[in-house]
Order: structure tokens, then sequence, then C-alpha cells
């Protein structure tokens, strides 16, 4: 990579970032009179409805937080993660024994309590780079505290499928907790071991159960010790997911120095590369069946916004750490469709859902899952990983992935 083209590309994201994602949310987003993220949101930023999800709570402070942390000391951040994760702390965090809700009203009365752990999760992460962003150790406290209280319910919660007739474990809690004790671990350094070693068992974990080197695929869901189940549930491959995970995977190796660790997140990448992108029309599927047969989601050929903003991440953390071009390309290429595809030229940030052709299916621009996450948080990345080039020519030899050749 060019050293214009490091330079063009931090400017391009910046501006991005700054411009355009972040002013919509400031804008529409931030409840000042009730705290917290106003998320579901229609085209122009009008409020479809003032529920709130608690997801995007947690995330939105993580958000707001790691920008003034990590990019620039702006007030106008620091307050808005404020705003969030002070409504986190006294609203989302006070469902029974301390537990999460999925969704509030605007004032932050309870309206659904669900069976994972995921508010929880978030909570922590944006509790805990709040407490950074703030200086206020109460916030890292409170996150340890619901820490807890993950620990408390992990596995004790009412399963989605009869755990009789079929006991299953799902790939998303392992995948999302490497990312929250690497959260923990930078906000709380007293406890980095723990964290560290916290972070190796989930690591285990995904490897012994989930990773079939054979097939080449990382399954959602699998049973007790790692079997393929009964069903179109037990083959479902979520490209997006796998993707994330690699860059957490890569993230864990660079902080360690593990090569073997390396070599395996790269493999998780390259293999959802070859079977998640669309060779017709570009862009990431949804959802694949790992025996190659027709996916049970209706949905599994869309485009959707946050896969796309993970694999941006990923491909260029993959060349920043490998220096391969194959991963440049690969970067460049995701890079295209999605901002020929996603962002709203008319009123800003991004639409969320494509049809599988690039067209728009839904002009929603926030709902409890599409929040104020992945976007800033691929244009955070991006920026860093950037800033990590060295600012010479870097290699220019010839790409030959035979993927990359079809596109």
């Amino acid at each position: 990579m060019t050293v214009s083209r490091i330079y063009e590309l931090r400017d391009f994201y910046y501006r991005e970032l700054t411009d355009d994602v972040l002013p919509f949310w400031l804008s529409h987003g931030i409840d000042k009179e009730k705290g917290g993220l106003l998320d579901f949101l229609d085209r122009q930023g009008q409020p479809l409805s003032t529920d709130k999800g608690g997801w995007a709570q947690g995330r939105a402070t993580w958000i707001f937080s790691a920008l003034y942390n990590d990019l620039e000391p702006r007030d106008t951040w620091l307050s808005a993660a404020r705003c969030c994760a002070d409504f986190t702390r006294d609203k989302v965090l006070a469902g029974p024994e301390g537990r999460a809700y999925f969704e509030l009203d605007r004032n932050g009365n309870p309206l659904v309590l669900r069976r994972y752990l995921f508010s929880e999760a978030f909570a922590i992460i944006g509790l805990a780079e709040y407490s950074k962003a703030s200086g206020d150790s109460s916030y890292l406290r409170k996150a340890i505290d619901t820490l807890a209280v993950y620990d408390r319910f992990r596995g004790k919660l009412e399963p989605k499928i009869n755990p009789a007739l079929r006991p299953m474990r799902g790939h998303s809690d392992t995948m999302i907790m490497i990312n929250v004790f690497q959260v923990l671990r930078d906000a709380d350094p007293e406890h980095a071991s723990i964290y560290s070693s916290r972070i190796q068992d989930r690591i285990e974990e995904l490897f012994r159960y989930f990773v079939k080197p054979e097939k080449k695929v990382l399954l959602e869901t699998v049973g007790p010790e790692g079997e393929i189940t009964e069903g179109c549930e037990g083959r479902t491959i979520n490209p997006g997911h796998i993707i994330e995970t690699s860059w957490f995977l890569m993230s864990e190796a660079h902080f360690t120095g593990d090569k073997a660790l390396m070599k395996k997140a790269i493999d998780l990448l390259s293999w959802s590369l070859e079977l998640g992108w669309d060779t017709e029309f570009g862009g990431l599927f949804s959802f694949l069946d790992a025996e190659g047969r027709q996916p049970a989601q209706i949905e599994w050929d869309m485009k959707y916004w946050w896969p796309h903003c993970e694999a941006i991440i990923a491909t260029l953390m993959a060349y920043v750490l490998t220096k391969d071009r194959r991963w440049e390309r690969w970067f460049e290429t995701i890079h295209e469709y999605t901002f020929s595809h996603f962002p709203d030229p008319v009123y800003g940030e991004w639409f969320g859902y494509l049809h599988r052709d690039g067209s728009i299916a839904n002009t929603v621009k926030g709902n409890h899952y599409k929040v104020c996450f992945h976007i800033p948080r691929c244009m955070l990345k991006v920026i860093s990983l950037l800033d990590e080039l060295p600012k010479d020519e870097l290699s220019k030899e010839e790409v030959s992935d035979p993927i990359l050749l079809r596109i």
C-alpha cells in the first residue's frame, strides 16, 4: 500500500466518521432529556419508536468512550458517552439480580428481559471503556459487578431448544466474551492476567467445539461436545460472525505474540471470504449451509451492513500484521463494495439491509440491532490500523488468490 493511499484512506475514514456517521447519531440518537440513545430511527433520523434497546446503550457508551480515548478527547463525545453510560448503569442494569434489560421505554421502564446475556456483555464493555474516558472508577466497578452477574447466569437461563432432546452450545457467546475480556483487560490492567486467562479459555472453547478444520468452517451452534446436530440450525454458517471472531483472534495473537493463533485466525478469515463472498453481485452473504445446501434462513442472501464492517477491519488487520498483499486486495474490494452500496448520500449514515443485487431492502437507519456501533467501530479501527502502517512504499508483488481473480 503506497504512502499516498494510506493517507487517502485515513482522511476518507476520518471524514466519514466525524462528518457523517457521528453527527447523525449525535443529532438524532442522543436523548438529552431522558438519557440514553434513541435507536429506532427512520431514514431521516426521526424516531419510529422511542423504546430503547439494551444492546444499543452499552454499545453506544463504548463507541463514544473509545472515540474519546483513542481518537480525540472531544467534549461532545465524552458527554454522549456519559449520557449513555448513566442510562446503562441506572436503567438497563436494573433487572432482577442485576440483569440487563433488552428493551425499555424512553424513560427507562423495563419492557423485555431476554434469556440471553448479550445486553450484559455490551453493558460491561461500555462501562469499562467509559471508566477510562471519565477517570471515574465507579463505572469500572459496575462493569466488574455486571461480569459477576454474567458469570452467575451463564448456562442457567432457559435455552431456546429443549435441552433434554437437543442440547446445544452457541458460538456467539464465546465470540463476544473474547472481546469483552479484551476491553476489561485494557480498562483494568491491575487484573490483566485474570482477563488474559479467561480469553485463553474462550479461545480453547472456540477451537474445541465450533471450528471444523476438515470442513473449513466455524459452526454457529453445535452439540455439547462439538458434534454437528440434526437440522438446518446445526449446519448454519454466519460469515460475518466468523470474520468478526477472526479479528478478535488476530488482535489477541498480536498482543501475545502467538504465531500459531495468528495462523488460525487468518485461516478463519480465508474460509469465510471464500464461502461468503457473492462472486456474482459482490458483497457477503448473511447465512450459508455447511454442506452447501439451501440455507434455511429466508434472508440468507441479503447483504447486511455489519458483516462488511467486520470484513473491512479483518482484512486490513490481516494486511497490517502480515504484509500479505492478498489482504490488501481483499480490503480494497470490500471497501469499494461497502461504500458504493451502504452510505445514504441524502440523509447521511448507512442503509443496513440490501437485497442480494445490492438494491435497498429497508431504509431504517436504526433498530435494536443496527445501532451506533458497527459502523463507527469499523471507522475507528481502520484509522488506528492505518496509523500502524509504515509510511514507505510497501510490496507490490502480484496477488494470485483464486477468489480475488473471480471478483
